[in-house]
């Protein structure tokens, strides 16, 4: 296995695709919306990438809800924004994280149904007024401990349902003033704030098995490099401050904030520390270059590969129309889905 994780353009391997898995072995694939076709479409396209493989390779999507919900009507239910749940959590502070941890149990339940097994959430950005909206009503909430209480219940119903939780975007996300699919973000709080606000959301989730960067400077840090390939940051504030163990991917390595080819990003990542590289758009020549740049994953990146799929188990039972229902219920008072999507 090579330390990238790859899409691929459609909801059918091309022939090209067909002979770059084999021959490249990505750790895992990425699902988008371009991927995704019926339930049984779905399933067809991680067979094959698996069987291509010749491994059960791990499978991710970004299934939050809201805005960020690659799968959705008519097939597969639509579910609240972050926000929802922070503003159920305002009214009762319990109700809001047994709503969040069954919203993620019935997300987990729709995307084991499929062989997926990774979803990138929870989020435990803690935005800012005046912050960039690219993260907005994805968020849970404004203070850090109500941010991670609620990702914390997330990524628990997630487990239960035989899903890995992707905790992002670590150290932070929500003070961001620009949208790094587009531009590189500069934050220029001081480091006490930052250790006080956008990383105290995240300590409490540092035992989770998956975390993805931020394509964030922090100037009080490292004025020049973003998060993801900041020695310097994922050393002394990922590793040391926030204390996070589990496997760290990048985020997508294709995306505005970062300069330089995709091959650049991707030695400069895993030079940062970074055991995986995240590419997402599909599109091959991309591909080919981080492919050719990423290692074999070994040494400590293995282990930690390792160990964060180790922590996947068995679904619990659950009785998915029932358990919805009672989810609407407890949702009632923060979010209604639009019509035909529950």
């Amino acid at each position: 296995m090579r330390a990238f994780i790859t899409g691929v353009t459609g909801p059918a391997l091309t022939a090209k695709e067909r002979a770059f898995l084999p021959e490249t072995q990505p750790w895992g694939l990425i699902l988008f919306k371009r991927n995704i076709g019926g339930p049984d479409s779905v399933r067809g396209l991680i067979e094959e990438v698996r069987a291509t493989l010749g491994r059960d390779a791990p499978v991710l999507i970004d299934q939050e809800g809201g805005r960020v919900q690659r799968l959705g009507p008519p097939h597969w239910p639509g579910y609240p924004p972050g926000a929802a749940y922070g503003a159920l959590y305002d009214l009762d502070r319990q109700t809001g994280l047994a709503a969040a941890r069954l919203g993620a149990r019935l997300i987990a339940a729709d995307l084991a149904a499929l062989g997926i097994d990774v979803d990138c959430m929870p989020i435990a950005d803690v935005p800012v007024a005046g912050a960039d909206p690219v993260v907005g009503d994805r968020a849970y909430g404004t203070e850090p401990n109500k941010v991670a209480a609620i990702a914390g219940a997330i990524a628990q119903g997630l487990l239960e349902g035989g899903v890995l939780p992707v905790v992002k975007h670590i150290p932070g996300h929500g003070r961001a003033t620009a949208d790094s699919h587009s531009e590189l973000p500069v934050v220029s709080a001081d480091r006490a704030t930052l250790d006080a606000t956008d990383f105290a959301a995240f300590r409490p989730l540092a035992a989770l098995p998956l975390g993805m960067t931020a394509h964030v400077v922090f100037t009080a840090i490292d004025p020049v490099a973003p998060a993801t390939i900041s020695v310097t940051i994922v050393r002394d504030v990922i590793r040391d401050s926030i204390g996070f163990k589990g496997l760290l991917m990048s985020d997508d390595i294709s995306m505005g904030a970062l300069s330089g080819s995709v091959g650049e990003r991707t030695r400069a990542a895993l030079a940062a520390g970074c055991d995986v590289v995240l590419h997402c758009n599909g599109e091959m020549p991309e591909m080919e270059q981080v492919a050719a740049a990423a290692p074999l994953l070994e040494g400590e990146a293995a282990r930690r590969a390792a160990a964060a799929l180790a922590a996947k188990r068995p679904p619990a039972p659950i009785d998915v129309a029932a358990r919805r229902a009672e989810f609407l219920g407890l949702m009632a008072a923060a979010w209604q889905p639009a019509q035909g999507v529950a």
